[in-house]
């Protein structure tokens, strides 16, 4: 299979995806509805037929998925695919985007492997659903770190499935990054438990109670940016409205309720237990976010 020429009128580039799942079946249709050439590559062959069916070229292999064009994007089940579906592949020339969900250790140990081939490698973190893909008003976004030189040159072509964010030159920055907020929204998801079992079995109807829950995490959200500047510049004390000392006092009315409610605190009682290491060091009128650096771990510099 030869490299897929582009008509000097036509800038919509040709691409290949490795990987069909349901994330990578939507990113080609949204290439494909855009007018770009798509070679489609999956493990499993028949997943790929209806996009065949769709317009799309349907490799045999692999290897010859990667040699049909410049630009491959890999959208495969985690690391160890993306190495195994390459092994054969010739990376020499190619620009690879790989937007397997993976780790920043892994992000940059794959580009350090892709440009030893011969590549120059973007890694991905997708901030977004199948369903979010190709539609412009649902929010979607991916994060991009990695070659400069490659963002730049694909810029347009990989923001025809959803909005790009290049986060700098370290690989390891997309998968930082979308770890960082799935993480963020694991906590959140963990308080909305927890808020539903504290009302479960009293006559209070979850579908009355939701719209509180979303108003009243909406309203706290922006505590993010105040965090933020706490952090950029190393004051934790000014303008603290409800201080740590406050706070920790605060949970254990939180951590009585669910006692009373016959609801286990797991959810709860690391966040307390957290910020009551922070009150013990003597930060009591501060605000919570210094406690950050209890975090950190001291073998990791």
């Amino acid at each position: 299979m030869t490299d897929n020429l582009v008509d000097p009128r036509d800038s919509r580039t040709p691409l290949t995806l490795l990987g069909t799942g349901a994330m990578g079946t939507a990113l080609a249709r949204a290439w494909l509805a855009a007018g770009h050439p798509v070679t489609v590559w999956n493990r499993t062959p028949a997943r790929a037929e209806p996009l065949g069916a769709e317009g799309a070229t349907v490799a045999p292999d692999a290897a010859g998925a990667v040699a049909a064009s410049r630009l491959v994007v890999v959208c495969l089940l985690d690391d160890a695919s993306v190495g195994e579906a390459l092994e054969h592949a010739d990376l020499t020339g190619r620009d690879l985007v790989n937007l397997t969900t993976g780790t920043p250790a892994q992000g940059r140990a794959r580009a350090a492997w892709a440009e030893a081939r011969g590549a120059r490698f973007l890694d991905g973190g997708v901030m977004a659903v199948p369903p979010m893909i190709g539609a412009p008003e649902s929010g979607a976004y991916v994060f991009y770190s990695g070659s400069p030189g490659a963002f730049e040159e694909h810029a347009d072509t990989l923001a025809v499935p959803a909005d790009t964010r290049y986060v700098g030159a370290d690989p390891g920055f997309a998968a930082l990054h979308d770890v960082a907020l799935l993480s963020a929204m694991s906590g959140m998801f963990a308080g909305v438990l927890h808020a539903f079992a504290l009302i479960r079995r009293e006559d209070i109807a979850p579908k009355d109670f939701a719209p509180l829950l979303v108003s009243w995490l909406g309203a706290m959200a922006p505590a993010a940016q105040t965090a933020a500047e706490q952090l950029e510049s190393g004051d934790f004390a000014t303008g603290v409205v409800s201080n740590l000392a406050m706070q920790v006092a605060g949970n254990a009315t939180l951590l009585a309720t669910a006692e009373e409610q016959g609801v286990s605190a797991e959810l709860l009682t690391p966040y307390a237990a957290l910020l009551e290491r922070w009150l013990g060091e003597g930060h009591g009128d501060e605000d919570t976010t210094g406690a950050v650096d209890l975090l950190l771990r001291a073998d990791r510099s």
